[in-house]
C-alpha cells in the first residue's frame, strides 16, 4: 500500500468519511453517500491523475468513475468482484477489506442501482453516461 493510500484510509476511518482522495498533501474529503462525490470531481474538472483514494464502498459504477479520474491506487472497505476486476484491468492497484459478489442498495433489499446501471458495459465513458441516466431516473421516482 502506498503511503498516500495508507493516509487516505486512516483519514477515512478516523473522521468517519465516505471518500478520501490524496496526493502529496492535497486532500479531498467527503461524507456524501454513493457516487455523488466522484461525479462532482468530474463535473468540476478536478484533475486527480496519480492520486490515491480510500472509499467505504466501491461498486462497478464507482470503479468506472475512479478510472476516468485517473486514480492510481485505491483502498475499498467493501468492493464488488466486478469493480475490483475493472480497476485492476486498467492498472489501478486495489486493496480491500471485504470483496462481495455485488453491492446492495441502501435498504439492502436488492442490487445497487448504479452497479446495475453499468452491467454489460466495459468502457468508462459509456458507463458514465449510463450512471447519469440512472441518477436522473432515480431523481424522478
Amino acid at each position: 500500500m502506498k503511503t498516500d493510500t495508507f493516509k487516505a484510509k486512516k483519514i477515512l476511518e478516523d473522521e468517519d468519511l465516505t471518500c478520501v482522495i490524496i496526493r502529496d498533501g492535497t486532500v479531498y474529503k467527503s461524507r456524501e453517500r454513493g457516487i455523488k462525490p466522484l461525479l462532482d470531481f468530474i463535473d468540476n474538472g478536478i484533475e486527480l491523475g496519480g492520486f490515491c483514494a480510500a472509499d467505504k464502498v466501491v461498486g462497478a459504477g464507482a470503479a468506472f468513475v475512479y478510472i476516468l479520474l485517473g486514480i492510481d491506487e485505491i483502498y475499498a472497505g467493501v468492493i464488488s468482484i466486478r469493480a475490483e476486476s475493472l480497476l485492476k484491468s486498467k492498472g489501478v492497484s486495489v486493496i480491500s477489506g471485504v470483496t462481495v459478489n455485488e453491492i446492495k442498495n441502501r435498504s439492502a433489499t436488492g442490487r445497487c442501482p448504479v452497479e446495475a446501471a453499468v452491467e454489460g458495459i466495459f468502457e468508462p465513458e459509456e458507463a458514465l453516461s449510463a450512471i447519469r441516466k440512472r441518477l436522473v431516473e432515480m431523481s424522478k421516482a
